[in-house]
């Protein structure tokens, strides 16, 4: 395996190999990581994976300085998933002056969400993976990309950057990894408490009754919102958004669609000082 800081470097490592399938991470990996790894595997000739804390996507008062890096320990567990090249750039790397010119997404589908409560994520995120998209495919006539559904906003969002900018990737949705109990796996439960590890299963319990109830429609679907947040908040969480959404725009469903059009229970809120995300399609 392949480790590479440059641009240059990178390219010069896919130089005659064929089409990518491409991992982008921010590191710290886990065990959800290694299954969109080995989902990727034999979507293309070459398997790469990038390792990159991009600070265009984290707000002044997020965790960027403290987010865990970990790239010893991270290409361990790429090399045993049979990884070929690990583009690990520095920021002087990925972004030798200042990065001025930037990618907007379509504020319907990026200003709601998880834009909403974070201005100017999905910029920070589009940028920096259409840079990413350009290093990796720029060269090789284009391939596949695989991202985690946990991010399920990131990946509409990117997957519509794709489609209007006619860039020859494919773009593949990995299902959510979980723990035991239904947690899902995130960089940012390490962060957690053995104790809040066990309260973080709340989240994924709320969005589950949320669906349920939203398709037996008993009640209007922001009284049954209302509801769950109050149910999870009570438990000890502050909560910035549980909510059902049509899967393809992620705009509230009408009354009419809630018993049989495809949905997703979106789910973002805080334990003690840990932001989680969650979701559930149905």
């Amino acid at each position: 395996m392949q480790v590479v800081h440059t641009i240059a470097d990178l390219r010069s490592a896919l130089a005659g190999r064929g089409r990518p399938a491409f991992v982008p991470t921010m590191g710290n990996l886990h065990a959800g990581h290694m299954a969109l790894v080995r989902q990727a595997k034999p979507l293309g000739e070459v398997l790469v994976a990038s390792i990159f804390v991009n600070r265009l996507q984290f707000l002044p008062h997020e965790d960027f300085d403290s987010y865990p890096r970990t790239l010893q320990a991270d290409c361990a567990q790429l090399e045993a998933q049979g990884c070929d090249i690990v583009f690990a750039p520095k920021e002087s790397d990925l972004y030798p002056q200042p990065q001025t010119f930037t990618v907007h997404p379509d504020p319907a589908l990026a200003d709601i969400l998880e834009g909403h409560f974070r201005p100017g994520f999905f910029t920070g995120v589009c940028t920096v993976v259409l840079k990413l998209f350009n290093a990796v495919f720029g060269t090789t006539g284009g391939g596949t990309a695989v991202f985690g559904k946990k991010d399920y906003q990131q990946r509409l969002v990117i997957e519509r950057m794709v489609q209007q900018l006619a860039l020859p990737i494919t773009i593949v949705g990995a299902e959510i990894a979980r723990a035991e109990g239904g947690l899902a796996l995130s960089s940012r439960n390490g962060y957690l408490s053995a104790e809040q590890l066990e309260q973080a299963r709340a989240l994924s319990a709320a969005l589950h009754s949320l669906a349920q109830a939203a398709r037996q429609g008993q009640q209007p679907l922001p009284v049954l919102e209302a509801q769950t947040t109050q149910a999870l908040n009570a438990l000890g969480w502050q909560t910035d958004y549980l909510t059902v959404r049509l899967r393809d725009s992620l705009q509230s469903p009408a009354a009419e669609q809630l018993a049989d059009t495809p949905l997703v229970a979106l789910g973002a809120a805080r334990l003690g000082s840990t932001r989680l995300i969650d979701n559930l399609e149905f």
